[in-house]
């Protein structure tokens, strides 16, 4: 895959203006009231044995997500873990769920819990229920309820990635003061959200390679992945839905959620990645509001990043931090 973006050295500076809408605050405000006003429990089930896993706890959860539906999500921890454990909170990847608890040994490997949050409709376990008129209008998810913002298919993923970190303070043995959200791709994008909406009762946020960050540039530029979904889509309505189309991703761009973020970051981009373009990531990178912000740059990576060297990575970025289980 050959480099199709800017250079290192521009890149390092580009941030381009991008003004929230005027009501993006308040709009987000009332969607996280309106779905916490729901109510719903938190359930668990320990399901350890049923994967035969002898080192890692299990349970099945399922918590309120959009509208009070159940949304579900893995809760891993170590065997035996003693006293209120850092949380991981994992968002997933486009077209991708939670999948089962034996993908995602990591964290609970070195000492953390960690919360995997299905992505509905894209998962198998939690539904989606379109609003609006429920029309579709290409294949995927990005044009899912695009004629609004109260409409779009990531007001609800995004909301159900907030009540995520709600659900931490109703589950056992987790340390809701040291809640860390991270995910690649898509799931990067959903972190970068849930750090901008919930401010300081996040501690860190970990977005590799994230999605969903300065539309405008990436429908233009990104010659695989979900984007193209945008660009199917103006192709056929390109006289009358341009605008409507981008103030409506205005509301779930993660450059937006960026300039409201203030916990320390780690980011990662692929210079060479075909999927979110090394330009979009730097947007979000550049207009990060917290003064703790790192990248990490892969510059002959595709949309892959550094694969195995990413989890090493963000050990060592949260150890310097001091989010590290206790002893």
């Amino acid at each position: 895959m050959p480099l199709t973006d800017f250079g290192a050295d521009e890149l390092a500076h580009y941030r381009p203006e991008s003004p929230a809408p005027h009501d993006f605050d308040a709009f987000w405000q009332g969607t996280l009231d309106e779905a916490r006003a729901q109510g719903g429990a938190v359930k668990g089930e320990r399901v350890t044995d049923r994967y035969r896993l002898y080192t890692v706890e299990v349970d099945d959860v399922r918590f309120p997500g959009w509208n009070g539906e159940p949304v579900a999500a893995w809760l891993l921890r170590p065997q035996g873990a003693e006293g209120l454990l850092p949380v991981v909170v994992t968002y997933i990847g486009y077209s991708g769920g939670r999948g089962l608890p034996t993908e995602h040994l990591f964290w609970s490997a070195a000492g953390y819990a960690q919360l995997v949050v299905d992505s509905r409709g894209q998962g198998h376990d939690t539904p989606d229920r379109p609003q609006g008129d429920g029309t579709q209008w290409v294949e995927g998810f990005m044009t899912r309820g695009i004629d609004s913002p109260e409409n779009h298919y990531y007001r609800r993923l995004i909301t159900d990635c907030a009540r995520a970190v709600d659900a931490v303070a109703e589950l056992p043995g987790l340390d809701a003061d040291r809640i860390v959200v991270t995910g690649g791709s898509q799931g990067g994008g959903l972190a970068l959200a849930v750090a901008g909406l919930l401010g300081e009762r996040v501690a860190a946020v970990m977005p590799d390679v994230p999605f969903l960050c300065h539309f405008r540039r990436a429908v233009q530029i990104a010659g695989e992945g979900p984007y193209p979904e945008i660009v199917n889509y103006l192709r056929w309505h390109s006289r009358d839905k341009v605008e409507q189309t981008f103030a409506t991703l205005d509301y779930v761009d993660g450059v937006h959620f960026a300039q409201r973020a203030t916990a320390p970051v780690l980011f990662s981009v692929a210079l060479m990645d075909p999927v979110c373009p090394a330009s979009t990531v730097y947007a979000a990178f550049n207009h990060y509001a917290g003064e703790d912000r790192t990248m990490t740059v892969w510059p002959f990576a595709d949309h892959g990043g550094g694969c195995g060297s990413t989890p090493p990575t963000q050990l060592e970025w949260l150890a310097e931090r001091g989010l590290t289980p206790r002893p």
